[in-house]
């Protein structure tokens, strides 16, 4: 299950390897949609990718560091660092060759 992100664990949460952070809100329709997605990618990508979530209305300090504007966003953490990001919902294929793509550059 993904972990939840705070102010408190971003740092440790995506120091190392691929970690995909979703920026959402309770009342997002769009993010609703996303979110069984993203339980799927995390059991086809288990090991290679590590998926996180960060609820926008409790943590609007790191919402506005990474200029979310709108959710739900994606973002991919390679070792520590916020590489790309993906906004707007996305179908499973799209994301699962994105993600694909990228663990093959990470290798």
């Amino acid at each position: 299950m993904a972990v939840e992100i705070t102010a408190d664990n971003l740092s440790e949460v995506t120091a190392t390897g691929l970690t995909l952070v979703d920026f959402w809100a309770d009342w997002c329709g769009p993010c609703r949609m996303l979110e069984p997605v993203l339980e799927e990618l995390e059991e086809d990508f288990d090991g290679q990718v590590e998926f996180a979530t960060l609820d926008v209305e409790e943590q609007r300090d790191l919402t506005q560091e990474y200029n979310v504007m709108s959710i739900p966003t994606l973002i991919l953490f390679k070792d520590g660092v916020a590489k790309e990001k993906i906004t707007g919902y996305k179908p499973k294929k799209a994301l699962s060759q994105y993600l694909t793509q990228k663990v093959q550059e990470n290798n």
